[in-house]
């Protein structure tokens, strides 16, 4: 079974529902290991000092930005950690938005959120919520130092932490030679519509995940399998064994009276302000929404010290 990435807390509003954070992928790429062709053994890769040639420890080695061509600046460890987010270990919910308006390019990596003992109400309550209402919950995860938006979206019986990209990291269309116009502008006919069209619809069929297999990895295993066969060589790698999995805090939480408070919280800013976007309306639902989601990260804290 695989290990939780952390184990903490999802918020939302005052509700707080203890959660681990899984991972939502299996990488089946086949890895190779270097080995030299003389000896057959392992060739490994050295931290080598540039000047001297001389193998450098990890003690030694810092971390350094490149500013300019060939200028660094030295970052110590607290000059990274001054720069993390105070949000380790919580997922804090800031908005939901229609999630037809989120563009598939900002999705990038899958998690899966597998609630803690006695959380599973909460748990429940937000994954039928959001699959009613048709909207994700939209925040920022920290993973390991640093931190992601993130997409909170219902998966069946699952609640799934989606990655995403923030804008700066999409390349805009316009840096490219894309093709500007629609069918009259670069002489598409309406026979040749329909033509495609036609083709299209005879190759439509239902969205089947395991109609679709990795035949570049079959083909490769079957090769590897036979040259084990043919020179009987192994190699035994040393598995760490799993650490059992920590349970998040749970409490008995009255989800009426938290439910109560948050609304209350938001209070008049929220009437009239469903511009229908999406989105929750403009500056002032970014505001409401983050206020609870703040004050609920620092009631978690709270609690935590007090346990």
């Amino acid at each position: 079974m695989a290990r939780p990435i952390w184990t903490g807390s999802l918020s939302f509003g005052l509700l707080n529902i203890p959660i681990q954070l899984m991972p939502g992928e299996r990488r089946t790429d086949i890895s190779f290991r270097m080995l030299d062709s003389r000896t057959k053994s392992p060739v490994r890769y050295e931290r080598v000092n540039a000047d001297t040639g001389e193998e450098v420890p990890w003690k030694e080695i810092v971390k350094a930005y490149e500013y300019d061509k060939g200028s660094y600046v030295v970052l110590e460890p607290s000059d990274i950690a001054a720069a993390a987010s105070d949000n380790k270990e919580m997922i804090v919910l800031d908005a939901f938005v229609d999630e037809r308006a989120i563009s598939p390019a900002y999705l990038e990596k899958p998690y899966l959120l597998v609630p803690g003992k006695k959380a599973e109400k909460g748990y429940v309550l937000l994954r039928e919520v959001l699959k009613k209402s048709g909207r994700v919950g939209i925040g920022r995860v920290v993973i390991r130092t640093r931190e992601y938006l993130s997409m909170v979206v219902p998966e069946g019986d699952a609640l799934m932490l989606i990655l995403m990209r923030f804008p700066q990291e999409l390349v805009d269309p316009a840096e490219y030679k894309i093709p500007e116009g629609g069918t009259s502008k670069w002489k598409i006919t309406p026979k040749e519509m329909e033509m495609a069209r036609t083709l299209l619809e005879s190759m439509s069929a239902e969205w089947k995940p395991d109609d679709y297999r990795d035949e570049f990895r079959e083909r490769l295993t079957a090769v590897i399998k036979k040259r084990i066969k043919t020179k009987g060589a192994t190699t035994r790698i040393e598995e760490e064994e799993e650490a059992p999995p920590v349970e998040a805090a749970t409490n008995v939480v009255d989800f009426m009276a938290l439910l109560q408070q948050s609304l209350k919280k938001k209070g008049a800013a929220g009437k009239g302000d469903d511009t229908g976007d999406g989105g929750g309306g403009g500056k002032t639902a970014k505001k409401t929404a983050r206020a609870p989601a703040k004050k609920a990260a620092r009631t978690v804290a709270k609690a935590r010290k007090q346990a």
